[in-house]
């Protein structure tokens, strides 16, 4: 089942910064919720589909982040690589509510969520 899970307020993301979210039963791993620099929210597996290279220490630029290993450009609305680089991380619908940041995501309701800077 998907719902909305709190994040953070979004001042808690600096822009063009990330923060990093543990989803119990998530099995791609950690997500990373981005900031760009206009305010908009994206949200996307912190692990770049080349090297697994977390996206969270990449560089956020413009709807895209840059992987810190191997410079692939990552689009934040999707996921997908930058041509001529091929492949996806999985992407996640966030919502922003009375300046919180709010994740959709299916999740086991009975673990907790864990937020990390």
């Amino acid at each position: 089942m998907s719902k909305l899970i709190k994040i953070c307020a979004l001042n808690d993301i600096r822009p063009l910064g990330s923060r990093i979210v543990e989803l119990p039963g998530i099995s791609a791993g950690p997500v990373a919720i981005f900031r760009t620099a206009d305010n908009d929210v994206f949200a996307v597996e912190d692990r770049c589909p080349h090297k697994q290279g977390p996206l969270s220490q990449g560089i956020v630029h413009g709807k895209s982040v840059t992987c810190p290993l191997h410079n692939w450009v990552i689009g934040l609305e999707n996921g997908e690589a930058a041509a001529p680089d091929v492949g996806c991380a999985k992407s996640y619908a966030v919502k922003i509510q009375d300046d919180d940041v709010y994740l959709e995501a299916a999740v086991d309701e009975t673990q907790q969520v864990a937020v990390n800077e």
